[in-house]
């Protein structure tokens, strides 16, 4: 029974993983051994038991003044090239075993002669052991961005971290500070030698550097918090969006005046500080969509010029196809095209932005009118002056209502032409002269003009049947 409890406990060991914590900085100086040692010295006041692995104080006193009582484990001397390098001694920490391991610069390489290259190796055998560990990183090192700060900087790290090794940290704690704070610290030598502090405040700590790599920091945390609310809502099985950050989504159809649609998005999603995200819906077979695919393509490079991203999908149902993505894409605002159909067509097919609207409870919807070459679209000539610069099918539309409308009201007429009077029956021949002219334009009112006279003339208007 004795070994089965054992055995029972030594596979709870095997399960149980340590928890990582990582303070991450901009820039060198900012505050992040430090913080990381009153974190050790919290710990420790409430009970744990804590114990140094690893700390790089670089020459800086008041960095070296915050180890005070805590334990520190003997670094692991080895020589590599002729020289002495101390490192981790990850056997010593293992065979200690405490609860929590202070671990400084996570990106450094781990000492020559050791089971493993680099120092997150070491601190993943930590986790793996079930210790916690508590480390530090500045932006720099992460390999994502590797490239992005050697242009800022103009300094190439040679020691970089695999992004997702720090991303399953269990807490990431960004230490800040600002550009004008730091070069404080470094003009009175809290962050290097006398010797070194011109050069530095010179090239790598410059105010636009610094900025700049601040706003890495922010953004690549900022990333991180996104990836967990969306697991978090997922979870939880919320799915009206939470307006954390703005974001536009534009729907692209090739239509003529989509460039002027793209701008005017993107110039919301500047104003906004937000992301411009743009869809295109084929229909459920994947063939094909509105307007020609040249003009698509040129569309799509536009978005990308503009900063945007570009996606298709499929869907018959439109109006419904784009609600649906903007709520995936957690989106606040669906910007549409303004639709050429007439009056009569929408009445006929109905309207994608009218249903979009219905469908889109939780999403502000901007319909914006349609440029073709920076300008309005022009009303469609007419074919001719006297439809009154109407569209065609307006003005067949007129036609219809005289040719029912007419016969329709001349039976009714006689049939009550005794019990209404003459002056009522010619005042309902004039209503519907009136809406053929409204409807149809200056053709069909005159022509319903001329015939509803003669009807009434014939029907009417004793002697009956005469004109």
């Amino acid at each position: 029974m004795v070994g089965v409890n054992a055995q029972a406990a030594s596979n709870d060991q095997e399960v149980r993983r340590g928890q990582l914590r990582v303070y991450l900085g901009a820039a060198p100086g900012v505050g992040k051994t430090v913080a990381m040692l009153d974190e050790g010295h919290r710990r420790a006041e409430r009970g744990t038991d804590v114990v140094i692995g690893l700390v790089e104080t670089h020459g800086r006193p008041h960095t070296a003044e915050r180890v005070g009582a805590l334990e520190t484990i003997p670094r692991r001397a080895s020589i590599e090239g002729g020289e002495v390098r101390a490192g981790l001694d990850l056997d010593a920490v293992l065979a200690r075993r405490p609860e929590l391991v202070l671990v400084d610069a996570l990106e450094q390489p781990a000492a020559p002669g050791g089971r493993h290259a680099r120092r997150w190796q070491e601190i993943e055998e930590l986790l793996a052991a079930g210790i916690n560990v508590i480390t530090t990183l500045n932006v720099q090192h992460l390999e994502s961005l590797h490239d992005v700060t050697a242009r800022i900087t103009g300094v190439h790290q040679r020691d970089t971290v695999p992004d997702a090794f720090v991303r399953r940290a269990d807490q990431i704690e960004l230490v800040d500070m600002s550009p004008e704070a730091l070069r404080r610290r470094m003009s009175h030598g809290n962050v290097h030698p006398p010797e070194r502090i011109e050069a530095a405040l010179s090239n790598y700590f410059r105010p636009g550097n610094l900025g700049a790599l601040r706003e890495l920091s922010l953004l690549w945390l900022a990333d991180g918090v996104e990836s967990g609310l969306d697991d978090y809502r997922s979870l939880h099985g919320i799915t009206a969006p939470w307006e954390t950050r703005e974001r536009i989504v534009v729907a692209l159809t090739a239509a003529p005046g989509g460039e002027g649609l793209i701008r005017r998005a993107s110039r919301m999603a500047t104003r906004a500080r937000g992301e411009l995200i743009g869809v295109h819906v084929r229909s459920g077979d994947g063939i094909g969509g509105r307007g020609d695919e040249s003009a698509l393509d040129r569309h799509r490079e536009l978005l990308l010029e503009l900063g945007g991203t570009y996606h298709e999908i499929t869907g018959d149902d439109v109006a419904r196809a784009l609600v649906a993505f903007a709520a995936a894409r957690q989106a606040t605002q669906l910007v549409l095209g303004s639709s050429g159909k007439s009056t009569w067509s929408r009445l006929a097919s109905g309207s994608i932005i009218a249903r979009t609207i219905l469908e889109a409870d939780d999403v502000d919807v901007h319909v914006i009118a349609r440029d073709t070459d920076g300008s309005r679209l022009a009303p469609r000539p007419s074919t001719s002056w006297l439809s009154g610069h109407l569209p065609r099918r307006r003005v067949m539309l007129g036609w219809v209502v005289l040719a029912v409308g007419l016969p329709l009201l001349t039976a009714f007429s006689t049939h009550e032409r005794t019990r209404l009077g003459l002056a009522a029956n010619l005042l309902l021949s004039l209503g519907l002269v009136v809406v053929a002219a409204a409807v149809g334009g200056v053709v069909p009112g005159i022509v319903g003009a001329v015939a509803a006279t003669l009807v009434a003339n014939y029907y009417l208007i004793e002697p009956l049947h005469t004109l």
